[in-house]
């Protein structure tokens, strides 16, 4: 399964927000899927000229073309993450939840 991963990116320290996604990333390739990520994305902050909107654009395109996301714990202190869990439920997306073992559809 292709699975994208969510959570919070801003107001973190960088190099903790990349350990948290490499961690779940490592975690869910170790159970054999294919993960993206959006710390392996441009980030906001390099392109001062996209706007929250543009960046999203690029987000959804990402969680298009996967059957899964899976939100981690800081999920909902995150605007962006809000936002890619309403698309992803509005494209009858898999959620995975990283404090949670259910899977919602």
């Amino acid at each position: 399964m292709r699975i994208y991963i969510s959570g919070k990116m801003s107001g973190s320290e960088q190099n903790a927000v990349m350990e948290k996604f490499d961690r779940a990333r490592r975690e869910l390739e170790e159970a054999e899927h294919e993960v993206l990520t959006p710390t392996s994305l441009p980030q906001e902050e390099a392109y001062p000229t996209l706007s929250h909107q543009d960046y999203m654009h690029v987000c959804c395109a990402v969680i298009d073309i996967c059957d899964a996301v899976y939100m981690l714990k800081d999920w909902k202190s995150s605007r962006k993450a809000r936002e890619e869990l309403q698309y992803a439920q509005n494209w009858k997306k898999k959620i995975f939840y990283e404090d949670r073992s259910t899977i919602e559809e």
